[in-house]
């Protein structure tokens, strides 16, 4: 009798083990609380990195079984880095450093290309359904509680394909704001890591900073947001069930490039169901690391400022300046070598809080930290202009899919 593996969310790490295991001719079901694979998202850009391996993602992906052709992505080797003074600089690599993704429900985003890749190989998955995880095998649920918020706007644009990422503890607290554009379509998003009131003037002056050094020609569609929700559990099989992606914790706490983590999960847990490895072991051995030293210069971001930010973007260029390539920084910070595994008990202790989950996990968890006495600014008056015409384009329409009261 074929055995039934029941996956709770139709997300990227529940969709990737799917589609694993119904190769290995398992009877597969997903259950997913929401309408389509991608609902939570809005149409927005997300990086999907490749620093954390010296194996290019894409041929990791195909080496499972996965296929990268079925969604639509677009590589990059170069950036704009903006510094916290204003002054940009361009690293740049020979390989692909990252690649662009849509997430949502049209046809070539990400989600969409998984959900058919779980379905052609014989996955059947429920949607607008609830299942308790009780009755489940794997545990692929978005975040329920906030570590950090993102908000954006969608617009139409002239300006060619780009990238431009920004450190700027004002405009993004604690964290980066970040401009990416594909095929006519911009997203202007800013990150926060400390909670804030009246938090929409940061996405307003944002906005303000990108359209007055480049040449947008912004057309405003709608304004999107979303949370993170950051934790490390004691344990990633609980009760003989295996969490994966952001339910497993398993999530980039530095600059929130957790697709890679989520979709690498997935796969792992659908070879351990299938015998080939022992998921506790792999993931604390191949994944654990890098959350670990992720949420080590996460407790580092948040204490230094513009000056820190400042100094970073600096090195940053500098190494490329001896090394010839600017993705081989981002691998450096990545890596747990001996000073950032001596400062993992001291980050435990500051930054993390314990915490029991209603299904009986234990985690260590990062709050949603305060704000500072250096968050408290008046916009400008181009961002006061911003919002005020945000809010035309609602009146007339301009969808926002998230609550924001002074949008």
């Amino acid at each position: 009798m074929t055995r039934r593996i029941d996956i709770l969310g139709a997300g990227l790490s529940g969709l990737s083990a799917a589609t694993i295991l119904a190769k290995e001719g398992y009877d597969v079901h997903v259950h997913e609380i929401r309408k389509d694979s991608g609902a939570r998202f809005d149409g927005d850009f997300q990086g999907l990195e490749n620093w954390t391996s010296d194996t290019d993602f894409f041929d990791e992906m195909r080496d499972w079984g996965l296929n990268p052709d079925q969604f639509k992505s677009n590589d990059f080797d170069i950036i704009d880095l903006v510094h916290p003074d204003d002054e940009i600089t361009n690293p740049k690599t020979d390989g692909v450093a990252f690649r662009v993704v849509e997430r949502g429900t049209d046809e070539h985003c990400i989600d969409q290309g998984f959900k058919r890749m779980a379905q052609d190989a014989g996955a059947t998955i429920h949607y607008e359904t609830r299942k308790s995880p009780d009755e489940c095998d794997i545990i692929a649920a978005g975040p329920k509680d906030s570590s950090a918020i993102a908000f954006g706007e969608i617009f139409h644009t002239d300006h060619p394909n780009h990238v431009t990422f920004q450190l700027n503890d004002k405009l993004a607290p604690g964290a980066y704001s970040y401009l990416i554009i594909i095929d006519g379509i911009g997203l202007i998003c800013t990150c926060l890591w400390r909670q804030q009131k009246k938090s929409a003037r940061y996405l307003n002056e944002t906005i303000a900073w990108y359209e007055e050094h480049y040449e947008l020609n912004r057309i405003p569609i709608k304004r999107v947001g979303g949370k993170g929700d950051f934790s490390i559990p004691d344990k990633y099989i609980h009760d003989g069930r295996y969490y994966v992606g952001e339910a497993g914790g398993l999530q980039d706490f530095m600059w929130g490039f957790g697709m890679r983590y989520a979709i690498t999960s997935g796969v792992m847990a659908a070879h351990s169901i299938t015998g080939k490895e022992d998921y506790e072991k792999q993931i604390r051995r191949k994944l654990v690391p890098l959350v670990r030293v992720s949420a080590i210069n996460r407790f580092l971001l948040n204490r230094v400022g513009n000056r820190g930010f400042k100094m970073i973007a600096n090195y940053w260029m500098k190494d490329q300046e001896r090394k010839g390539d600017g993705l081989k920084f981002m691998k450096w910070i990545y890596q747990p070598g001996i000073f950032r595994r001596s400062l993992w008990p001291i980050v435990k202790l500051g930054m993390l809080r314990r915490k029991r989950l209603l299904d009986g996990r234990m985690v260590s968890r990062m709050p949603f930290r305060k704000s500072l006495s250096r968050d408290n600014w008046e916009p400008s008056s181009r961002a006061h202009e911003i919002a005020q015409e945000w809010r035309l384009m609602q009146r007339r329409g301009g969808a926002v899919s998230f609550t924001e009261s002074d949008a």
